[in-house]
C-alpha cells in the first residue's frame, strides 16, 4: 500500500516530470516559484525527502556536495571529473545482475540503483599534460 502524496510533492512531481532531468532543490524551488507555485524551500526539501523515501524520487550527489533529484523511472551511472565537475552519462549497466541478485537474496526492495566514477576528464587530463 502506497501513502497518499501530499498537495506539495504533486507540485514537486509535476515540475520534475516537465524538466526531464536532474534538478537541485535551490532550483526546483525557482521552478516552483516562477510557475507561481507557493511553496518554501523548506516544503520543498520535505517534499523531496519523502517522495525519495517513497522510491518516487532519486537523489545522486555531486562532489561539490550538492543533491541532484530526478524521478526514480530509470538508473543512472555517470563518470565525474573531480576538476572541472563535468559529467558523463555512460548507457550501459554492469550491475543489473547483481541487483536482482541482491533483490532476491537479501528480501530487499531496490527502487533504483547509482553507479558513479570519480577521475579526470579527457581535458583536465590534457591540461595536466601541458601544464607539466
Amino acid at each position: 500500500m502506497t501513502a497518499r502524496r501530499t498537495r506539495s510533492q504533486e507540485q514537486v512531481l509535476s515540475v520534475l516530470q516537465r524538466l526531464k532531468q536532474a534538478i537541485s532543490a535551490q532550483d526546483l524551488y525557482v521552478e516552483l516559484k516562477q510557475a507561481q507555485v507557493s511553496l518554501g524551500l523548506a516544503t520543498v526539501y520535505r517534499a523531496l525527502e519523502a517522495l525519495k523515501l517513497a522510491g518516487t524520487v532519486q537523489v545522486r550527489t555531486l562532489p561539490s556536495g550538492e543533491s541532484l533529484y530526478s524521478l526514480s523511472h530509470e538508473d543512472s551511472h555517470h563518470l565525474t571529473c573531480l576538476r572541472c565537475g563535468s559529467s558523463i552519462l555512460v548507457e550501459e549497466c554492469p550491475v543489473h545482475a547483481l541487483e536482482a541478485h541482491l533483490n532476491q537474496s537479501h528480501q530487499f526492495q531496490i527502487f533504483y540503483h547509482t553507479l558513479e566514477f570519480f577521475g579526470l576528464c579527457e581535458r583536465c587530463q590534457q591540461e595536466d599534460a601541458v601544464m607539466t
